[in-house]
């Protein structure tokens, strides 16, 4: 999808779907921060300008979807679209200001040629989804549940669990959702996504 229609469908997603207090504010912020222009990854998934508002959307059409499977038609009974929207659209806000591009040498066709290419250049070291967490919380309320989704949505892969954490278990057990929207995010990421080679 090209960055601006998708930074339209992600502005009127969260437009349509979120009335919470300070949605307009966290709205604010990220069009005034690099967000749609940032990639979703240095080298893997999405990894080109515009590619984490593209990842955001994915991930979003994923969870409702595996909502609506897991749950049936009555699914909003047990999580409301704006809480599932708000979940999966800014579960990955703690990658402002995040990447920097920068230029490397490669070879094409036996030329040197400099082609860019993203490294990472953190702002605030604060984690990954509880970064994101820390984010959203100064412009609005989180509930538990979209907390705990959103802090825990890298599953095996978030680095305290790589640390030996078990926490994860008793979240995905208390927290079905949660645990959804990471299986949400990994299809994303590796079913609906491609690198920039």
């Amino acid at each position: 999808m090209e960055k601006e229609q998708a930074k339209n469908e992600f502005l009127q997603i969260a437009k349509d779907n979120i009335k919470r207090e300070g949605i307009d504010k966290l709205l604010e912020y990220l069009q005034k921060s690099d967000f749609f222009d940032a990639p979703a990854s240095s080298r893997f998934h999405s990894n080109y300008s515009g590619g984490l508002c593209n990842h955001s959307i994915n991930v979003y059409n994923r969870f409702i979807q595996n909502l609506k499977v897991e749950y049936g038609v009555d699914w909003q009974k047990t999580m409301s679209l704006e809480s599932a929207t708000i979940i999966a659209l800014f579960h990955d806000v703690c990658k402002v200001d995040y990447y920097k591009e920068e230029l490397k040498n490669v070879k094409e066709d036996g030329v040197w040629v400099q082609k860019p290419y993203y490294t990472v250049d953190e702002a605030l070291p604060y984690g990954h989804g509880e970064k994101s967490v820390y984010i959203i919380s100064g412009f609005m309320k989180l509930t538990r549940e979209e907390a705990m989704a959103i802090n825990w949505h890298m599953g095996g892969f978030d680095s305290r669990v790589k640390g030996g954490y078990y926490g994860i278990d008793t979240v995905y057990y208390k927290y079905p959702t949660a645990l959804l929207f990471h299986v949400s995010d990994i299809q994303a990421t590796y079913l609906d996504e491609t690198t920039s080679g």
